[in-house]
Formats: C-alpha cells, sequence, structure tokens
C-alpha cells in the first residue's frame, strides 16, 4: 500500500509480443484509478523489470491513446525468469541463480499490494510459483498460440488469425498465375489452432498442425490429384509444431538463457522440398513468422484486453490472488493459477472445426 493510505499494484507484460497488451494495460490502469483509486506502478520488460529493479509509475496521460497500439509500453522479456536467471558463464556453459526471493523483496519495498501478470504459458508458470511465495497475483492470458489452458480463448489470437489469413488470401492469387504450391508456415508453437483456423478461413486445401502427425505421401497425393483435375496450385497452411508420422517437429534453435528455449521454425522448408522431389510441381514456402505478432490488435482483440484488464483491477482491489482471468462460454471469470501452470491447450482431433476442415474436402495430412 502506498503511504497516502491507497492501494497500489503492480502490472508488467511478459513473454513473446502480441496486439492488445497496451489495451490490458489501460484497461488495468484506467479501472484501477477511475473506479477504484488505486496507485498504477508498471513493471518494464517483465519479470526482468522486478529482477534489475526498473518500474515507471502510470499515471492516466501515460495510458491514454494506446488501445489501438501494437506491442506494449512497458516492454518484455521471454528470458526473465527470477527462478533461474543468468547470472554468469562458467566455460561454455551459462550459470544461474534462484533471485525469487529479491523479487519478492522488491515487491514489498515497491509496496504492491497485487501484481497483475499479462503473458502466455512461462509467464503464468512463473507467476504461479510467485503466489506460493506470498505475492499476491492476477494473471491475464495472452498469446498468439491461444494455448494457454482454463481459457476459451485469449487476446492476441484473433489479431494473429487475421493476419494470417490475409497473408494466405494474397498468396492464393500468386500460386494461381504461377501453377505453383504455396506453402504458408504459420505460428502456434504446439498447438494448431492459428493454422487450424487461418487455414480454414483461408481455404486452404490442406492444413498440417501438431496434434495431427502428417503423412507426406498423402499430403502429395492431394497435391497430385488437384493437378490431374485442373486445379493446378495447391495452398498448404502449416503449424511450425506439425511433424510427421514417426517423426519430430523441426527445431530452429536452442536459446539456452530463455524461459521457452526451444525455437520452432523450419517445417515449411523440409514439406515443400519433399513435395517438389516426389510430384515434381514447383513449391515456394512463406514463413509468415513475426509478422504475426504485430500491428494493430482486431476490434475482438482490444474489447477481450479491455474485459480483461478491466476484471484483473476490480480483483486487485478485492484482494483476490493467486488467479488468472479466462473467458468461458462468453464470461469473464477466474481460473486457479495453479490450475494453468504447466498445461497447454491443444486442439482436440474430434474438434467441430476439425470436422468442419474435413467436411469442405481439406486433408489434415492423415
Amino acid at each position: 500500500m502506498a503511504k497516502n493510505g491507497k492501494k497500489r499494484i503492480g502490472v508488467l507484460t511478459g513473454g513473446g509480443d502480441c496486439p492488445g497488451l497496451n489495451a490490458v494495460i489501460r484497461g488495468v490502469a484506467k479501472a484501477s484509478m477511475s473506479r477504484y483509486d488505486m496507485e498504477v506502478i508498471g513493471i518494464e520488460d517483465g519479470y526482468e523489470g522486478l529482477i534489475e529493479r526498473r518500474v515507471v509509475k502510470l499515471d492516466w496521460l501515460k495510458v491514454s491513446g494506446i488501445l489501438t497500439q501494437g506491442g506494449t509500453i512497458l516492454g518484455t522479456s521471454n528470458r526473465a525468469n527470477p527462478f533461474r536467471w543468468p547470472v554468469g558463464k562458467k566455460g561454455d556453459e551459462i550459470e544461474f541463480a534462484d533471485v525469487s526471493d529479491q523479487v519478492v523483496e522488491y515487491v514489498e519495498e515497491l509496496g504492491l499490494d497485487s501484481l497483475v501478470c499479462i503473458g502466455g504459458d512461462g509467464t503464468m508458470a512463473i507467476a504461479t510459483k510467485l503466489s506460493q511465495k506470498g505475492v499476491r497475483i492476477v494473471g491475464v492470458p495472452k498469446t498468439i498460440d491461444n494455448d494457454i489452458w482454463g481459457t476459451d480463448i485469449t487476446f492476441g489470437f484473433d489479431s494473429a488469425l487475421q493476419t494470417a489469413t490475409e497473408a494466405i488470401d494474397k498468396i492464393h492469387t500468386t500460386a494461381m498465375s504461377h501453377h505453383r504450391v504455396m506453402i504458408v508456415e504459420v505460428m502456434g508453437r504446439y498447438a494448431g489452432w492459428l493454422a487450424l483456423e487461418s487455414g480454414i478461413a483461408g481455404g486452404g486445401d490442406v492444413i498440417l498442425i501438431p496434434e495431427i502427425p502428417y503423412d507426406i505421401e498423402k499430403v502429395c497425393d492431394v497435391v497430385a490429384q488437384r493437378s490431374k483435375k485442373g486445379r493446378r496450385f495447391s495452398i498448404i497452411v502449416v503449424s511450425e509444431g506439425a511433424k510427421p508420422e514417426g517423426g519430430d517437429i523441426v527445431v530452429q534453435r536452442v536459446v539456452k538463457d530463455s524461459t521457452d528455449p526451444i525455437r520452432l521454425g523450419g517445417i515449411g522448408n523440409k514439406i515443400g522440398q519433399e513435395i517438389e522431389e516426389r510430384t515434381g510441381v514447383e513449391t515456394r514456402v512463406t514463413v509468415l513468422g513475426h509478422l504475426q505478432r504485430g500491428g494493430t490488435p482486431s476490434a475482438f482483440d482490444r474489447i477481450l484486453a479491455t474485459r480483461f484488464g478491466v476484471k484483473a483491477a476490480e480483483l486487485c482491489y478485492s484482494g483476490v490472488g493467486g488467479v488468472m482471468v479466462a473467458v468461458r462460454g462468453g464470461d469473464i471469470v477466474t481460473v486457479p493459477l495453479a490450475d494453468v501452470g504447466g498445461k497447454m491447450r491443444l486442439v482436440d482431433p474430434n474438434h467441430p472445426l476439425i470436422t468442419v476442415a474435413r467436411g469442405v474436402g481439406t486433408c489434415l495430412g492423415n
């Protein structure tokens, strides 16, 4: 609590950026100040700001005009983990230390009654551990991957979905013109939501997701059959975490000091080479990469992020902690943080959207 007797809360954004982060910050701050008369402290660069003691006071002016901005005004980091903080090197090996006690002390020093942690599963896992050490935390689920357990949808997903779908639409015309197989590799990590939904929306002929290992022969057969029927092009949408039957994911690189060290990527090029070799059809690959994280949030994400932010402020004022706000059936509810960390919301192979995709003749690779 601040010296003036007002409640004081902190807010941070952790992990990868995505559209809608600023909308949450704005929602938390404006509701806290106008409705509950609380002070709001912004933590810079996620948990890194708590470790390195870098914060900024948020006032009405600082959070005005940021609703439509992508990224985060507070900055973020996907390498900052108070329970595994790099402190030096021993030879070629990075040495880590647990500095979580220092973080808890700093939270107390700042006089924070609550801490709002906006992020994905890694951010929520760290938030769960800090909550167990006595920090009152409210989590807000963020990710373009839509893979956080406990919520029907995360903010950031709809904006990334629009970006991916627009890219597929543009690639469609060049595929038709040049009679090529065009592969679009999208993000999603180990969950196929982004590939599945953008593939359906963009009219993908083949959609490959992590939850359904693919048979390259069946993928090539689709390409060959379309060509025989006069459809001399094919659109293949592939999730970065897709893998062949009996095979494994393609790892682009490993970042040892990151909270999520495995960097996926390259599956599109692998599949493209195999298709060209097996069918003789010219194949091109487009990797959307971080384009999916940038830009202005969609109207849906602005509204959802604002709803999350206002709810988080209400929970902080009420003294509720150890929870994450979530969407369940259209309502904003809470789920225990301890139930979220370490779990992922994956695509069920029997999900209605899988049935829809198959219903319009889309190949899922099996």
